[in-house]
């Protein structure tokens, strides 16, 4: 399977970030691409207007993804992001999407909302409260996962023992102390200990990291990019996947059952 990482820093208006959107999926098709992951929060983004997630939601046949939608019309091409969606008492959801040939595939509410480093992602966002969908993707299995979401380890254990051999993860990773490295660290953790390909889209500019990378199922970073806006390819590989379960196996070798999820979530 060929993958795109398209790394951009989300503008303030939705319909400047269509317009960057709609650039990398023509590119990633030209590229006889199958997978594109963009990051996380990509209809609006201001760092001095946090509340915007609030003014700038779309339902999901509003006028954004509605244009990826028909953009996407008669392509094998399959895009996954996340975009804010209005919830119920004047609040959103974080949702990631996956579209392809015109339809949404899959929708997956984050779970995992950031309430950390002085920062709370639930002021204004409703939590998930549904294990993620898997996504067929040429041939491959593919589980959902969004930004904070990697810093949890049951969540990319279960999507894995549900079948998935790559997991994908639009992000928004805000910089800060030793932020880069946490996340290199937990992304190439979540590849290693599950055996499995990780594909992780940040978005770049003033407030967040960038850095978005592919690591292989034996922990190996086969794909990244800097800090600017970048677009990214790598090629995953079957016969590598079956490889790192054969002499690395974990997943038969553990002592612990399938994560389930809280009784209250």
């Amino acid at each position: 399977m060929k993958v795109a990482l398209g790394q951009f820093a989300v503008a303030r208006d939705w319909q400047t970030n269509a317009e960057t959107c709609l650039a990398l999926m023509a590119r990633a098709h030209e590229a006889s691409v199958d997978l594109l992951v963009l990051p996380e929060g990509i209809l609006a983004r201001d760092i001095a207007d946090p509340d915007l997630v609030l003014k700038a939601a779309q339902p999901l046949d509003g006028p954004f993804v509605t244009q990826l939608l028909a953009a996407s019309k008669g392509q094998a091409l399959t895009v996954m992001m996340s975009v804010h969606t209005p919830a119920s008492e004047g609040r959103v959801w974080n949702v990631l999407i996956a579209i392809r040939d015109g339809k949404i595939l899959a929708e997956y509410r984050k779970l995992h909302l950031y309430d950390a480093f002085s920062m709370q992602e639930s002021k204004n966002v409703t939590p998930g409260n549904e294990i993620p969908p898997l996504v067929d993707v040429a041939g491959f299995k593919v589980g959902l996962m969004t930004c904070y979401d990697i810093r949890f380890p049951e969540l990319a254990r279960r999507l894995v023992l549900d079948g998935a051999e790559v997991l994908v993860l639009p992000a928004a990773w805000v910089k800060g102390p030793l932020k880069e490295a946490h996340w290199e660290v937990l992304v190439t953790a979540r590849a290693l200990e599950n055996t499995t390909y990780v594909v992780a889209v940040g978005e770049c500019g003033e407030r967040n990291i960038g850095n978005s990378m592919v690591v292989d199922p034996l922990g190996v970073a086969i794909a990244r990019a800097a800090e600017a806006p970048a677009l990214v390819f790598a090629e995953l590989d079957k016969t590598r996947l079956r490889h790192a379960r054969q002499v690395l196996p974990v997943l038969e070798n553990r002592c612990f059952g399938t994560p389930q999820l809280r009784s209250d979530k």
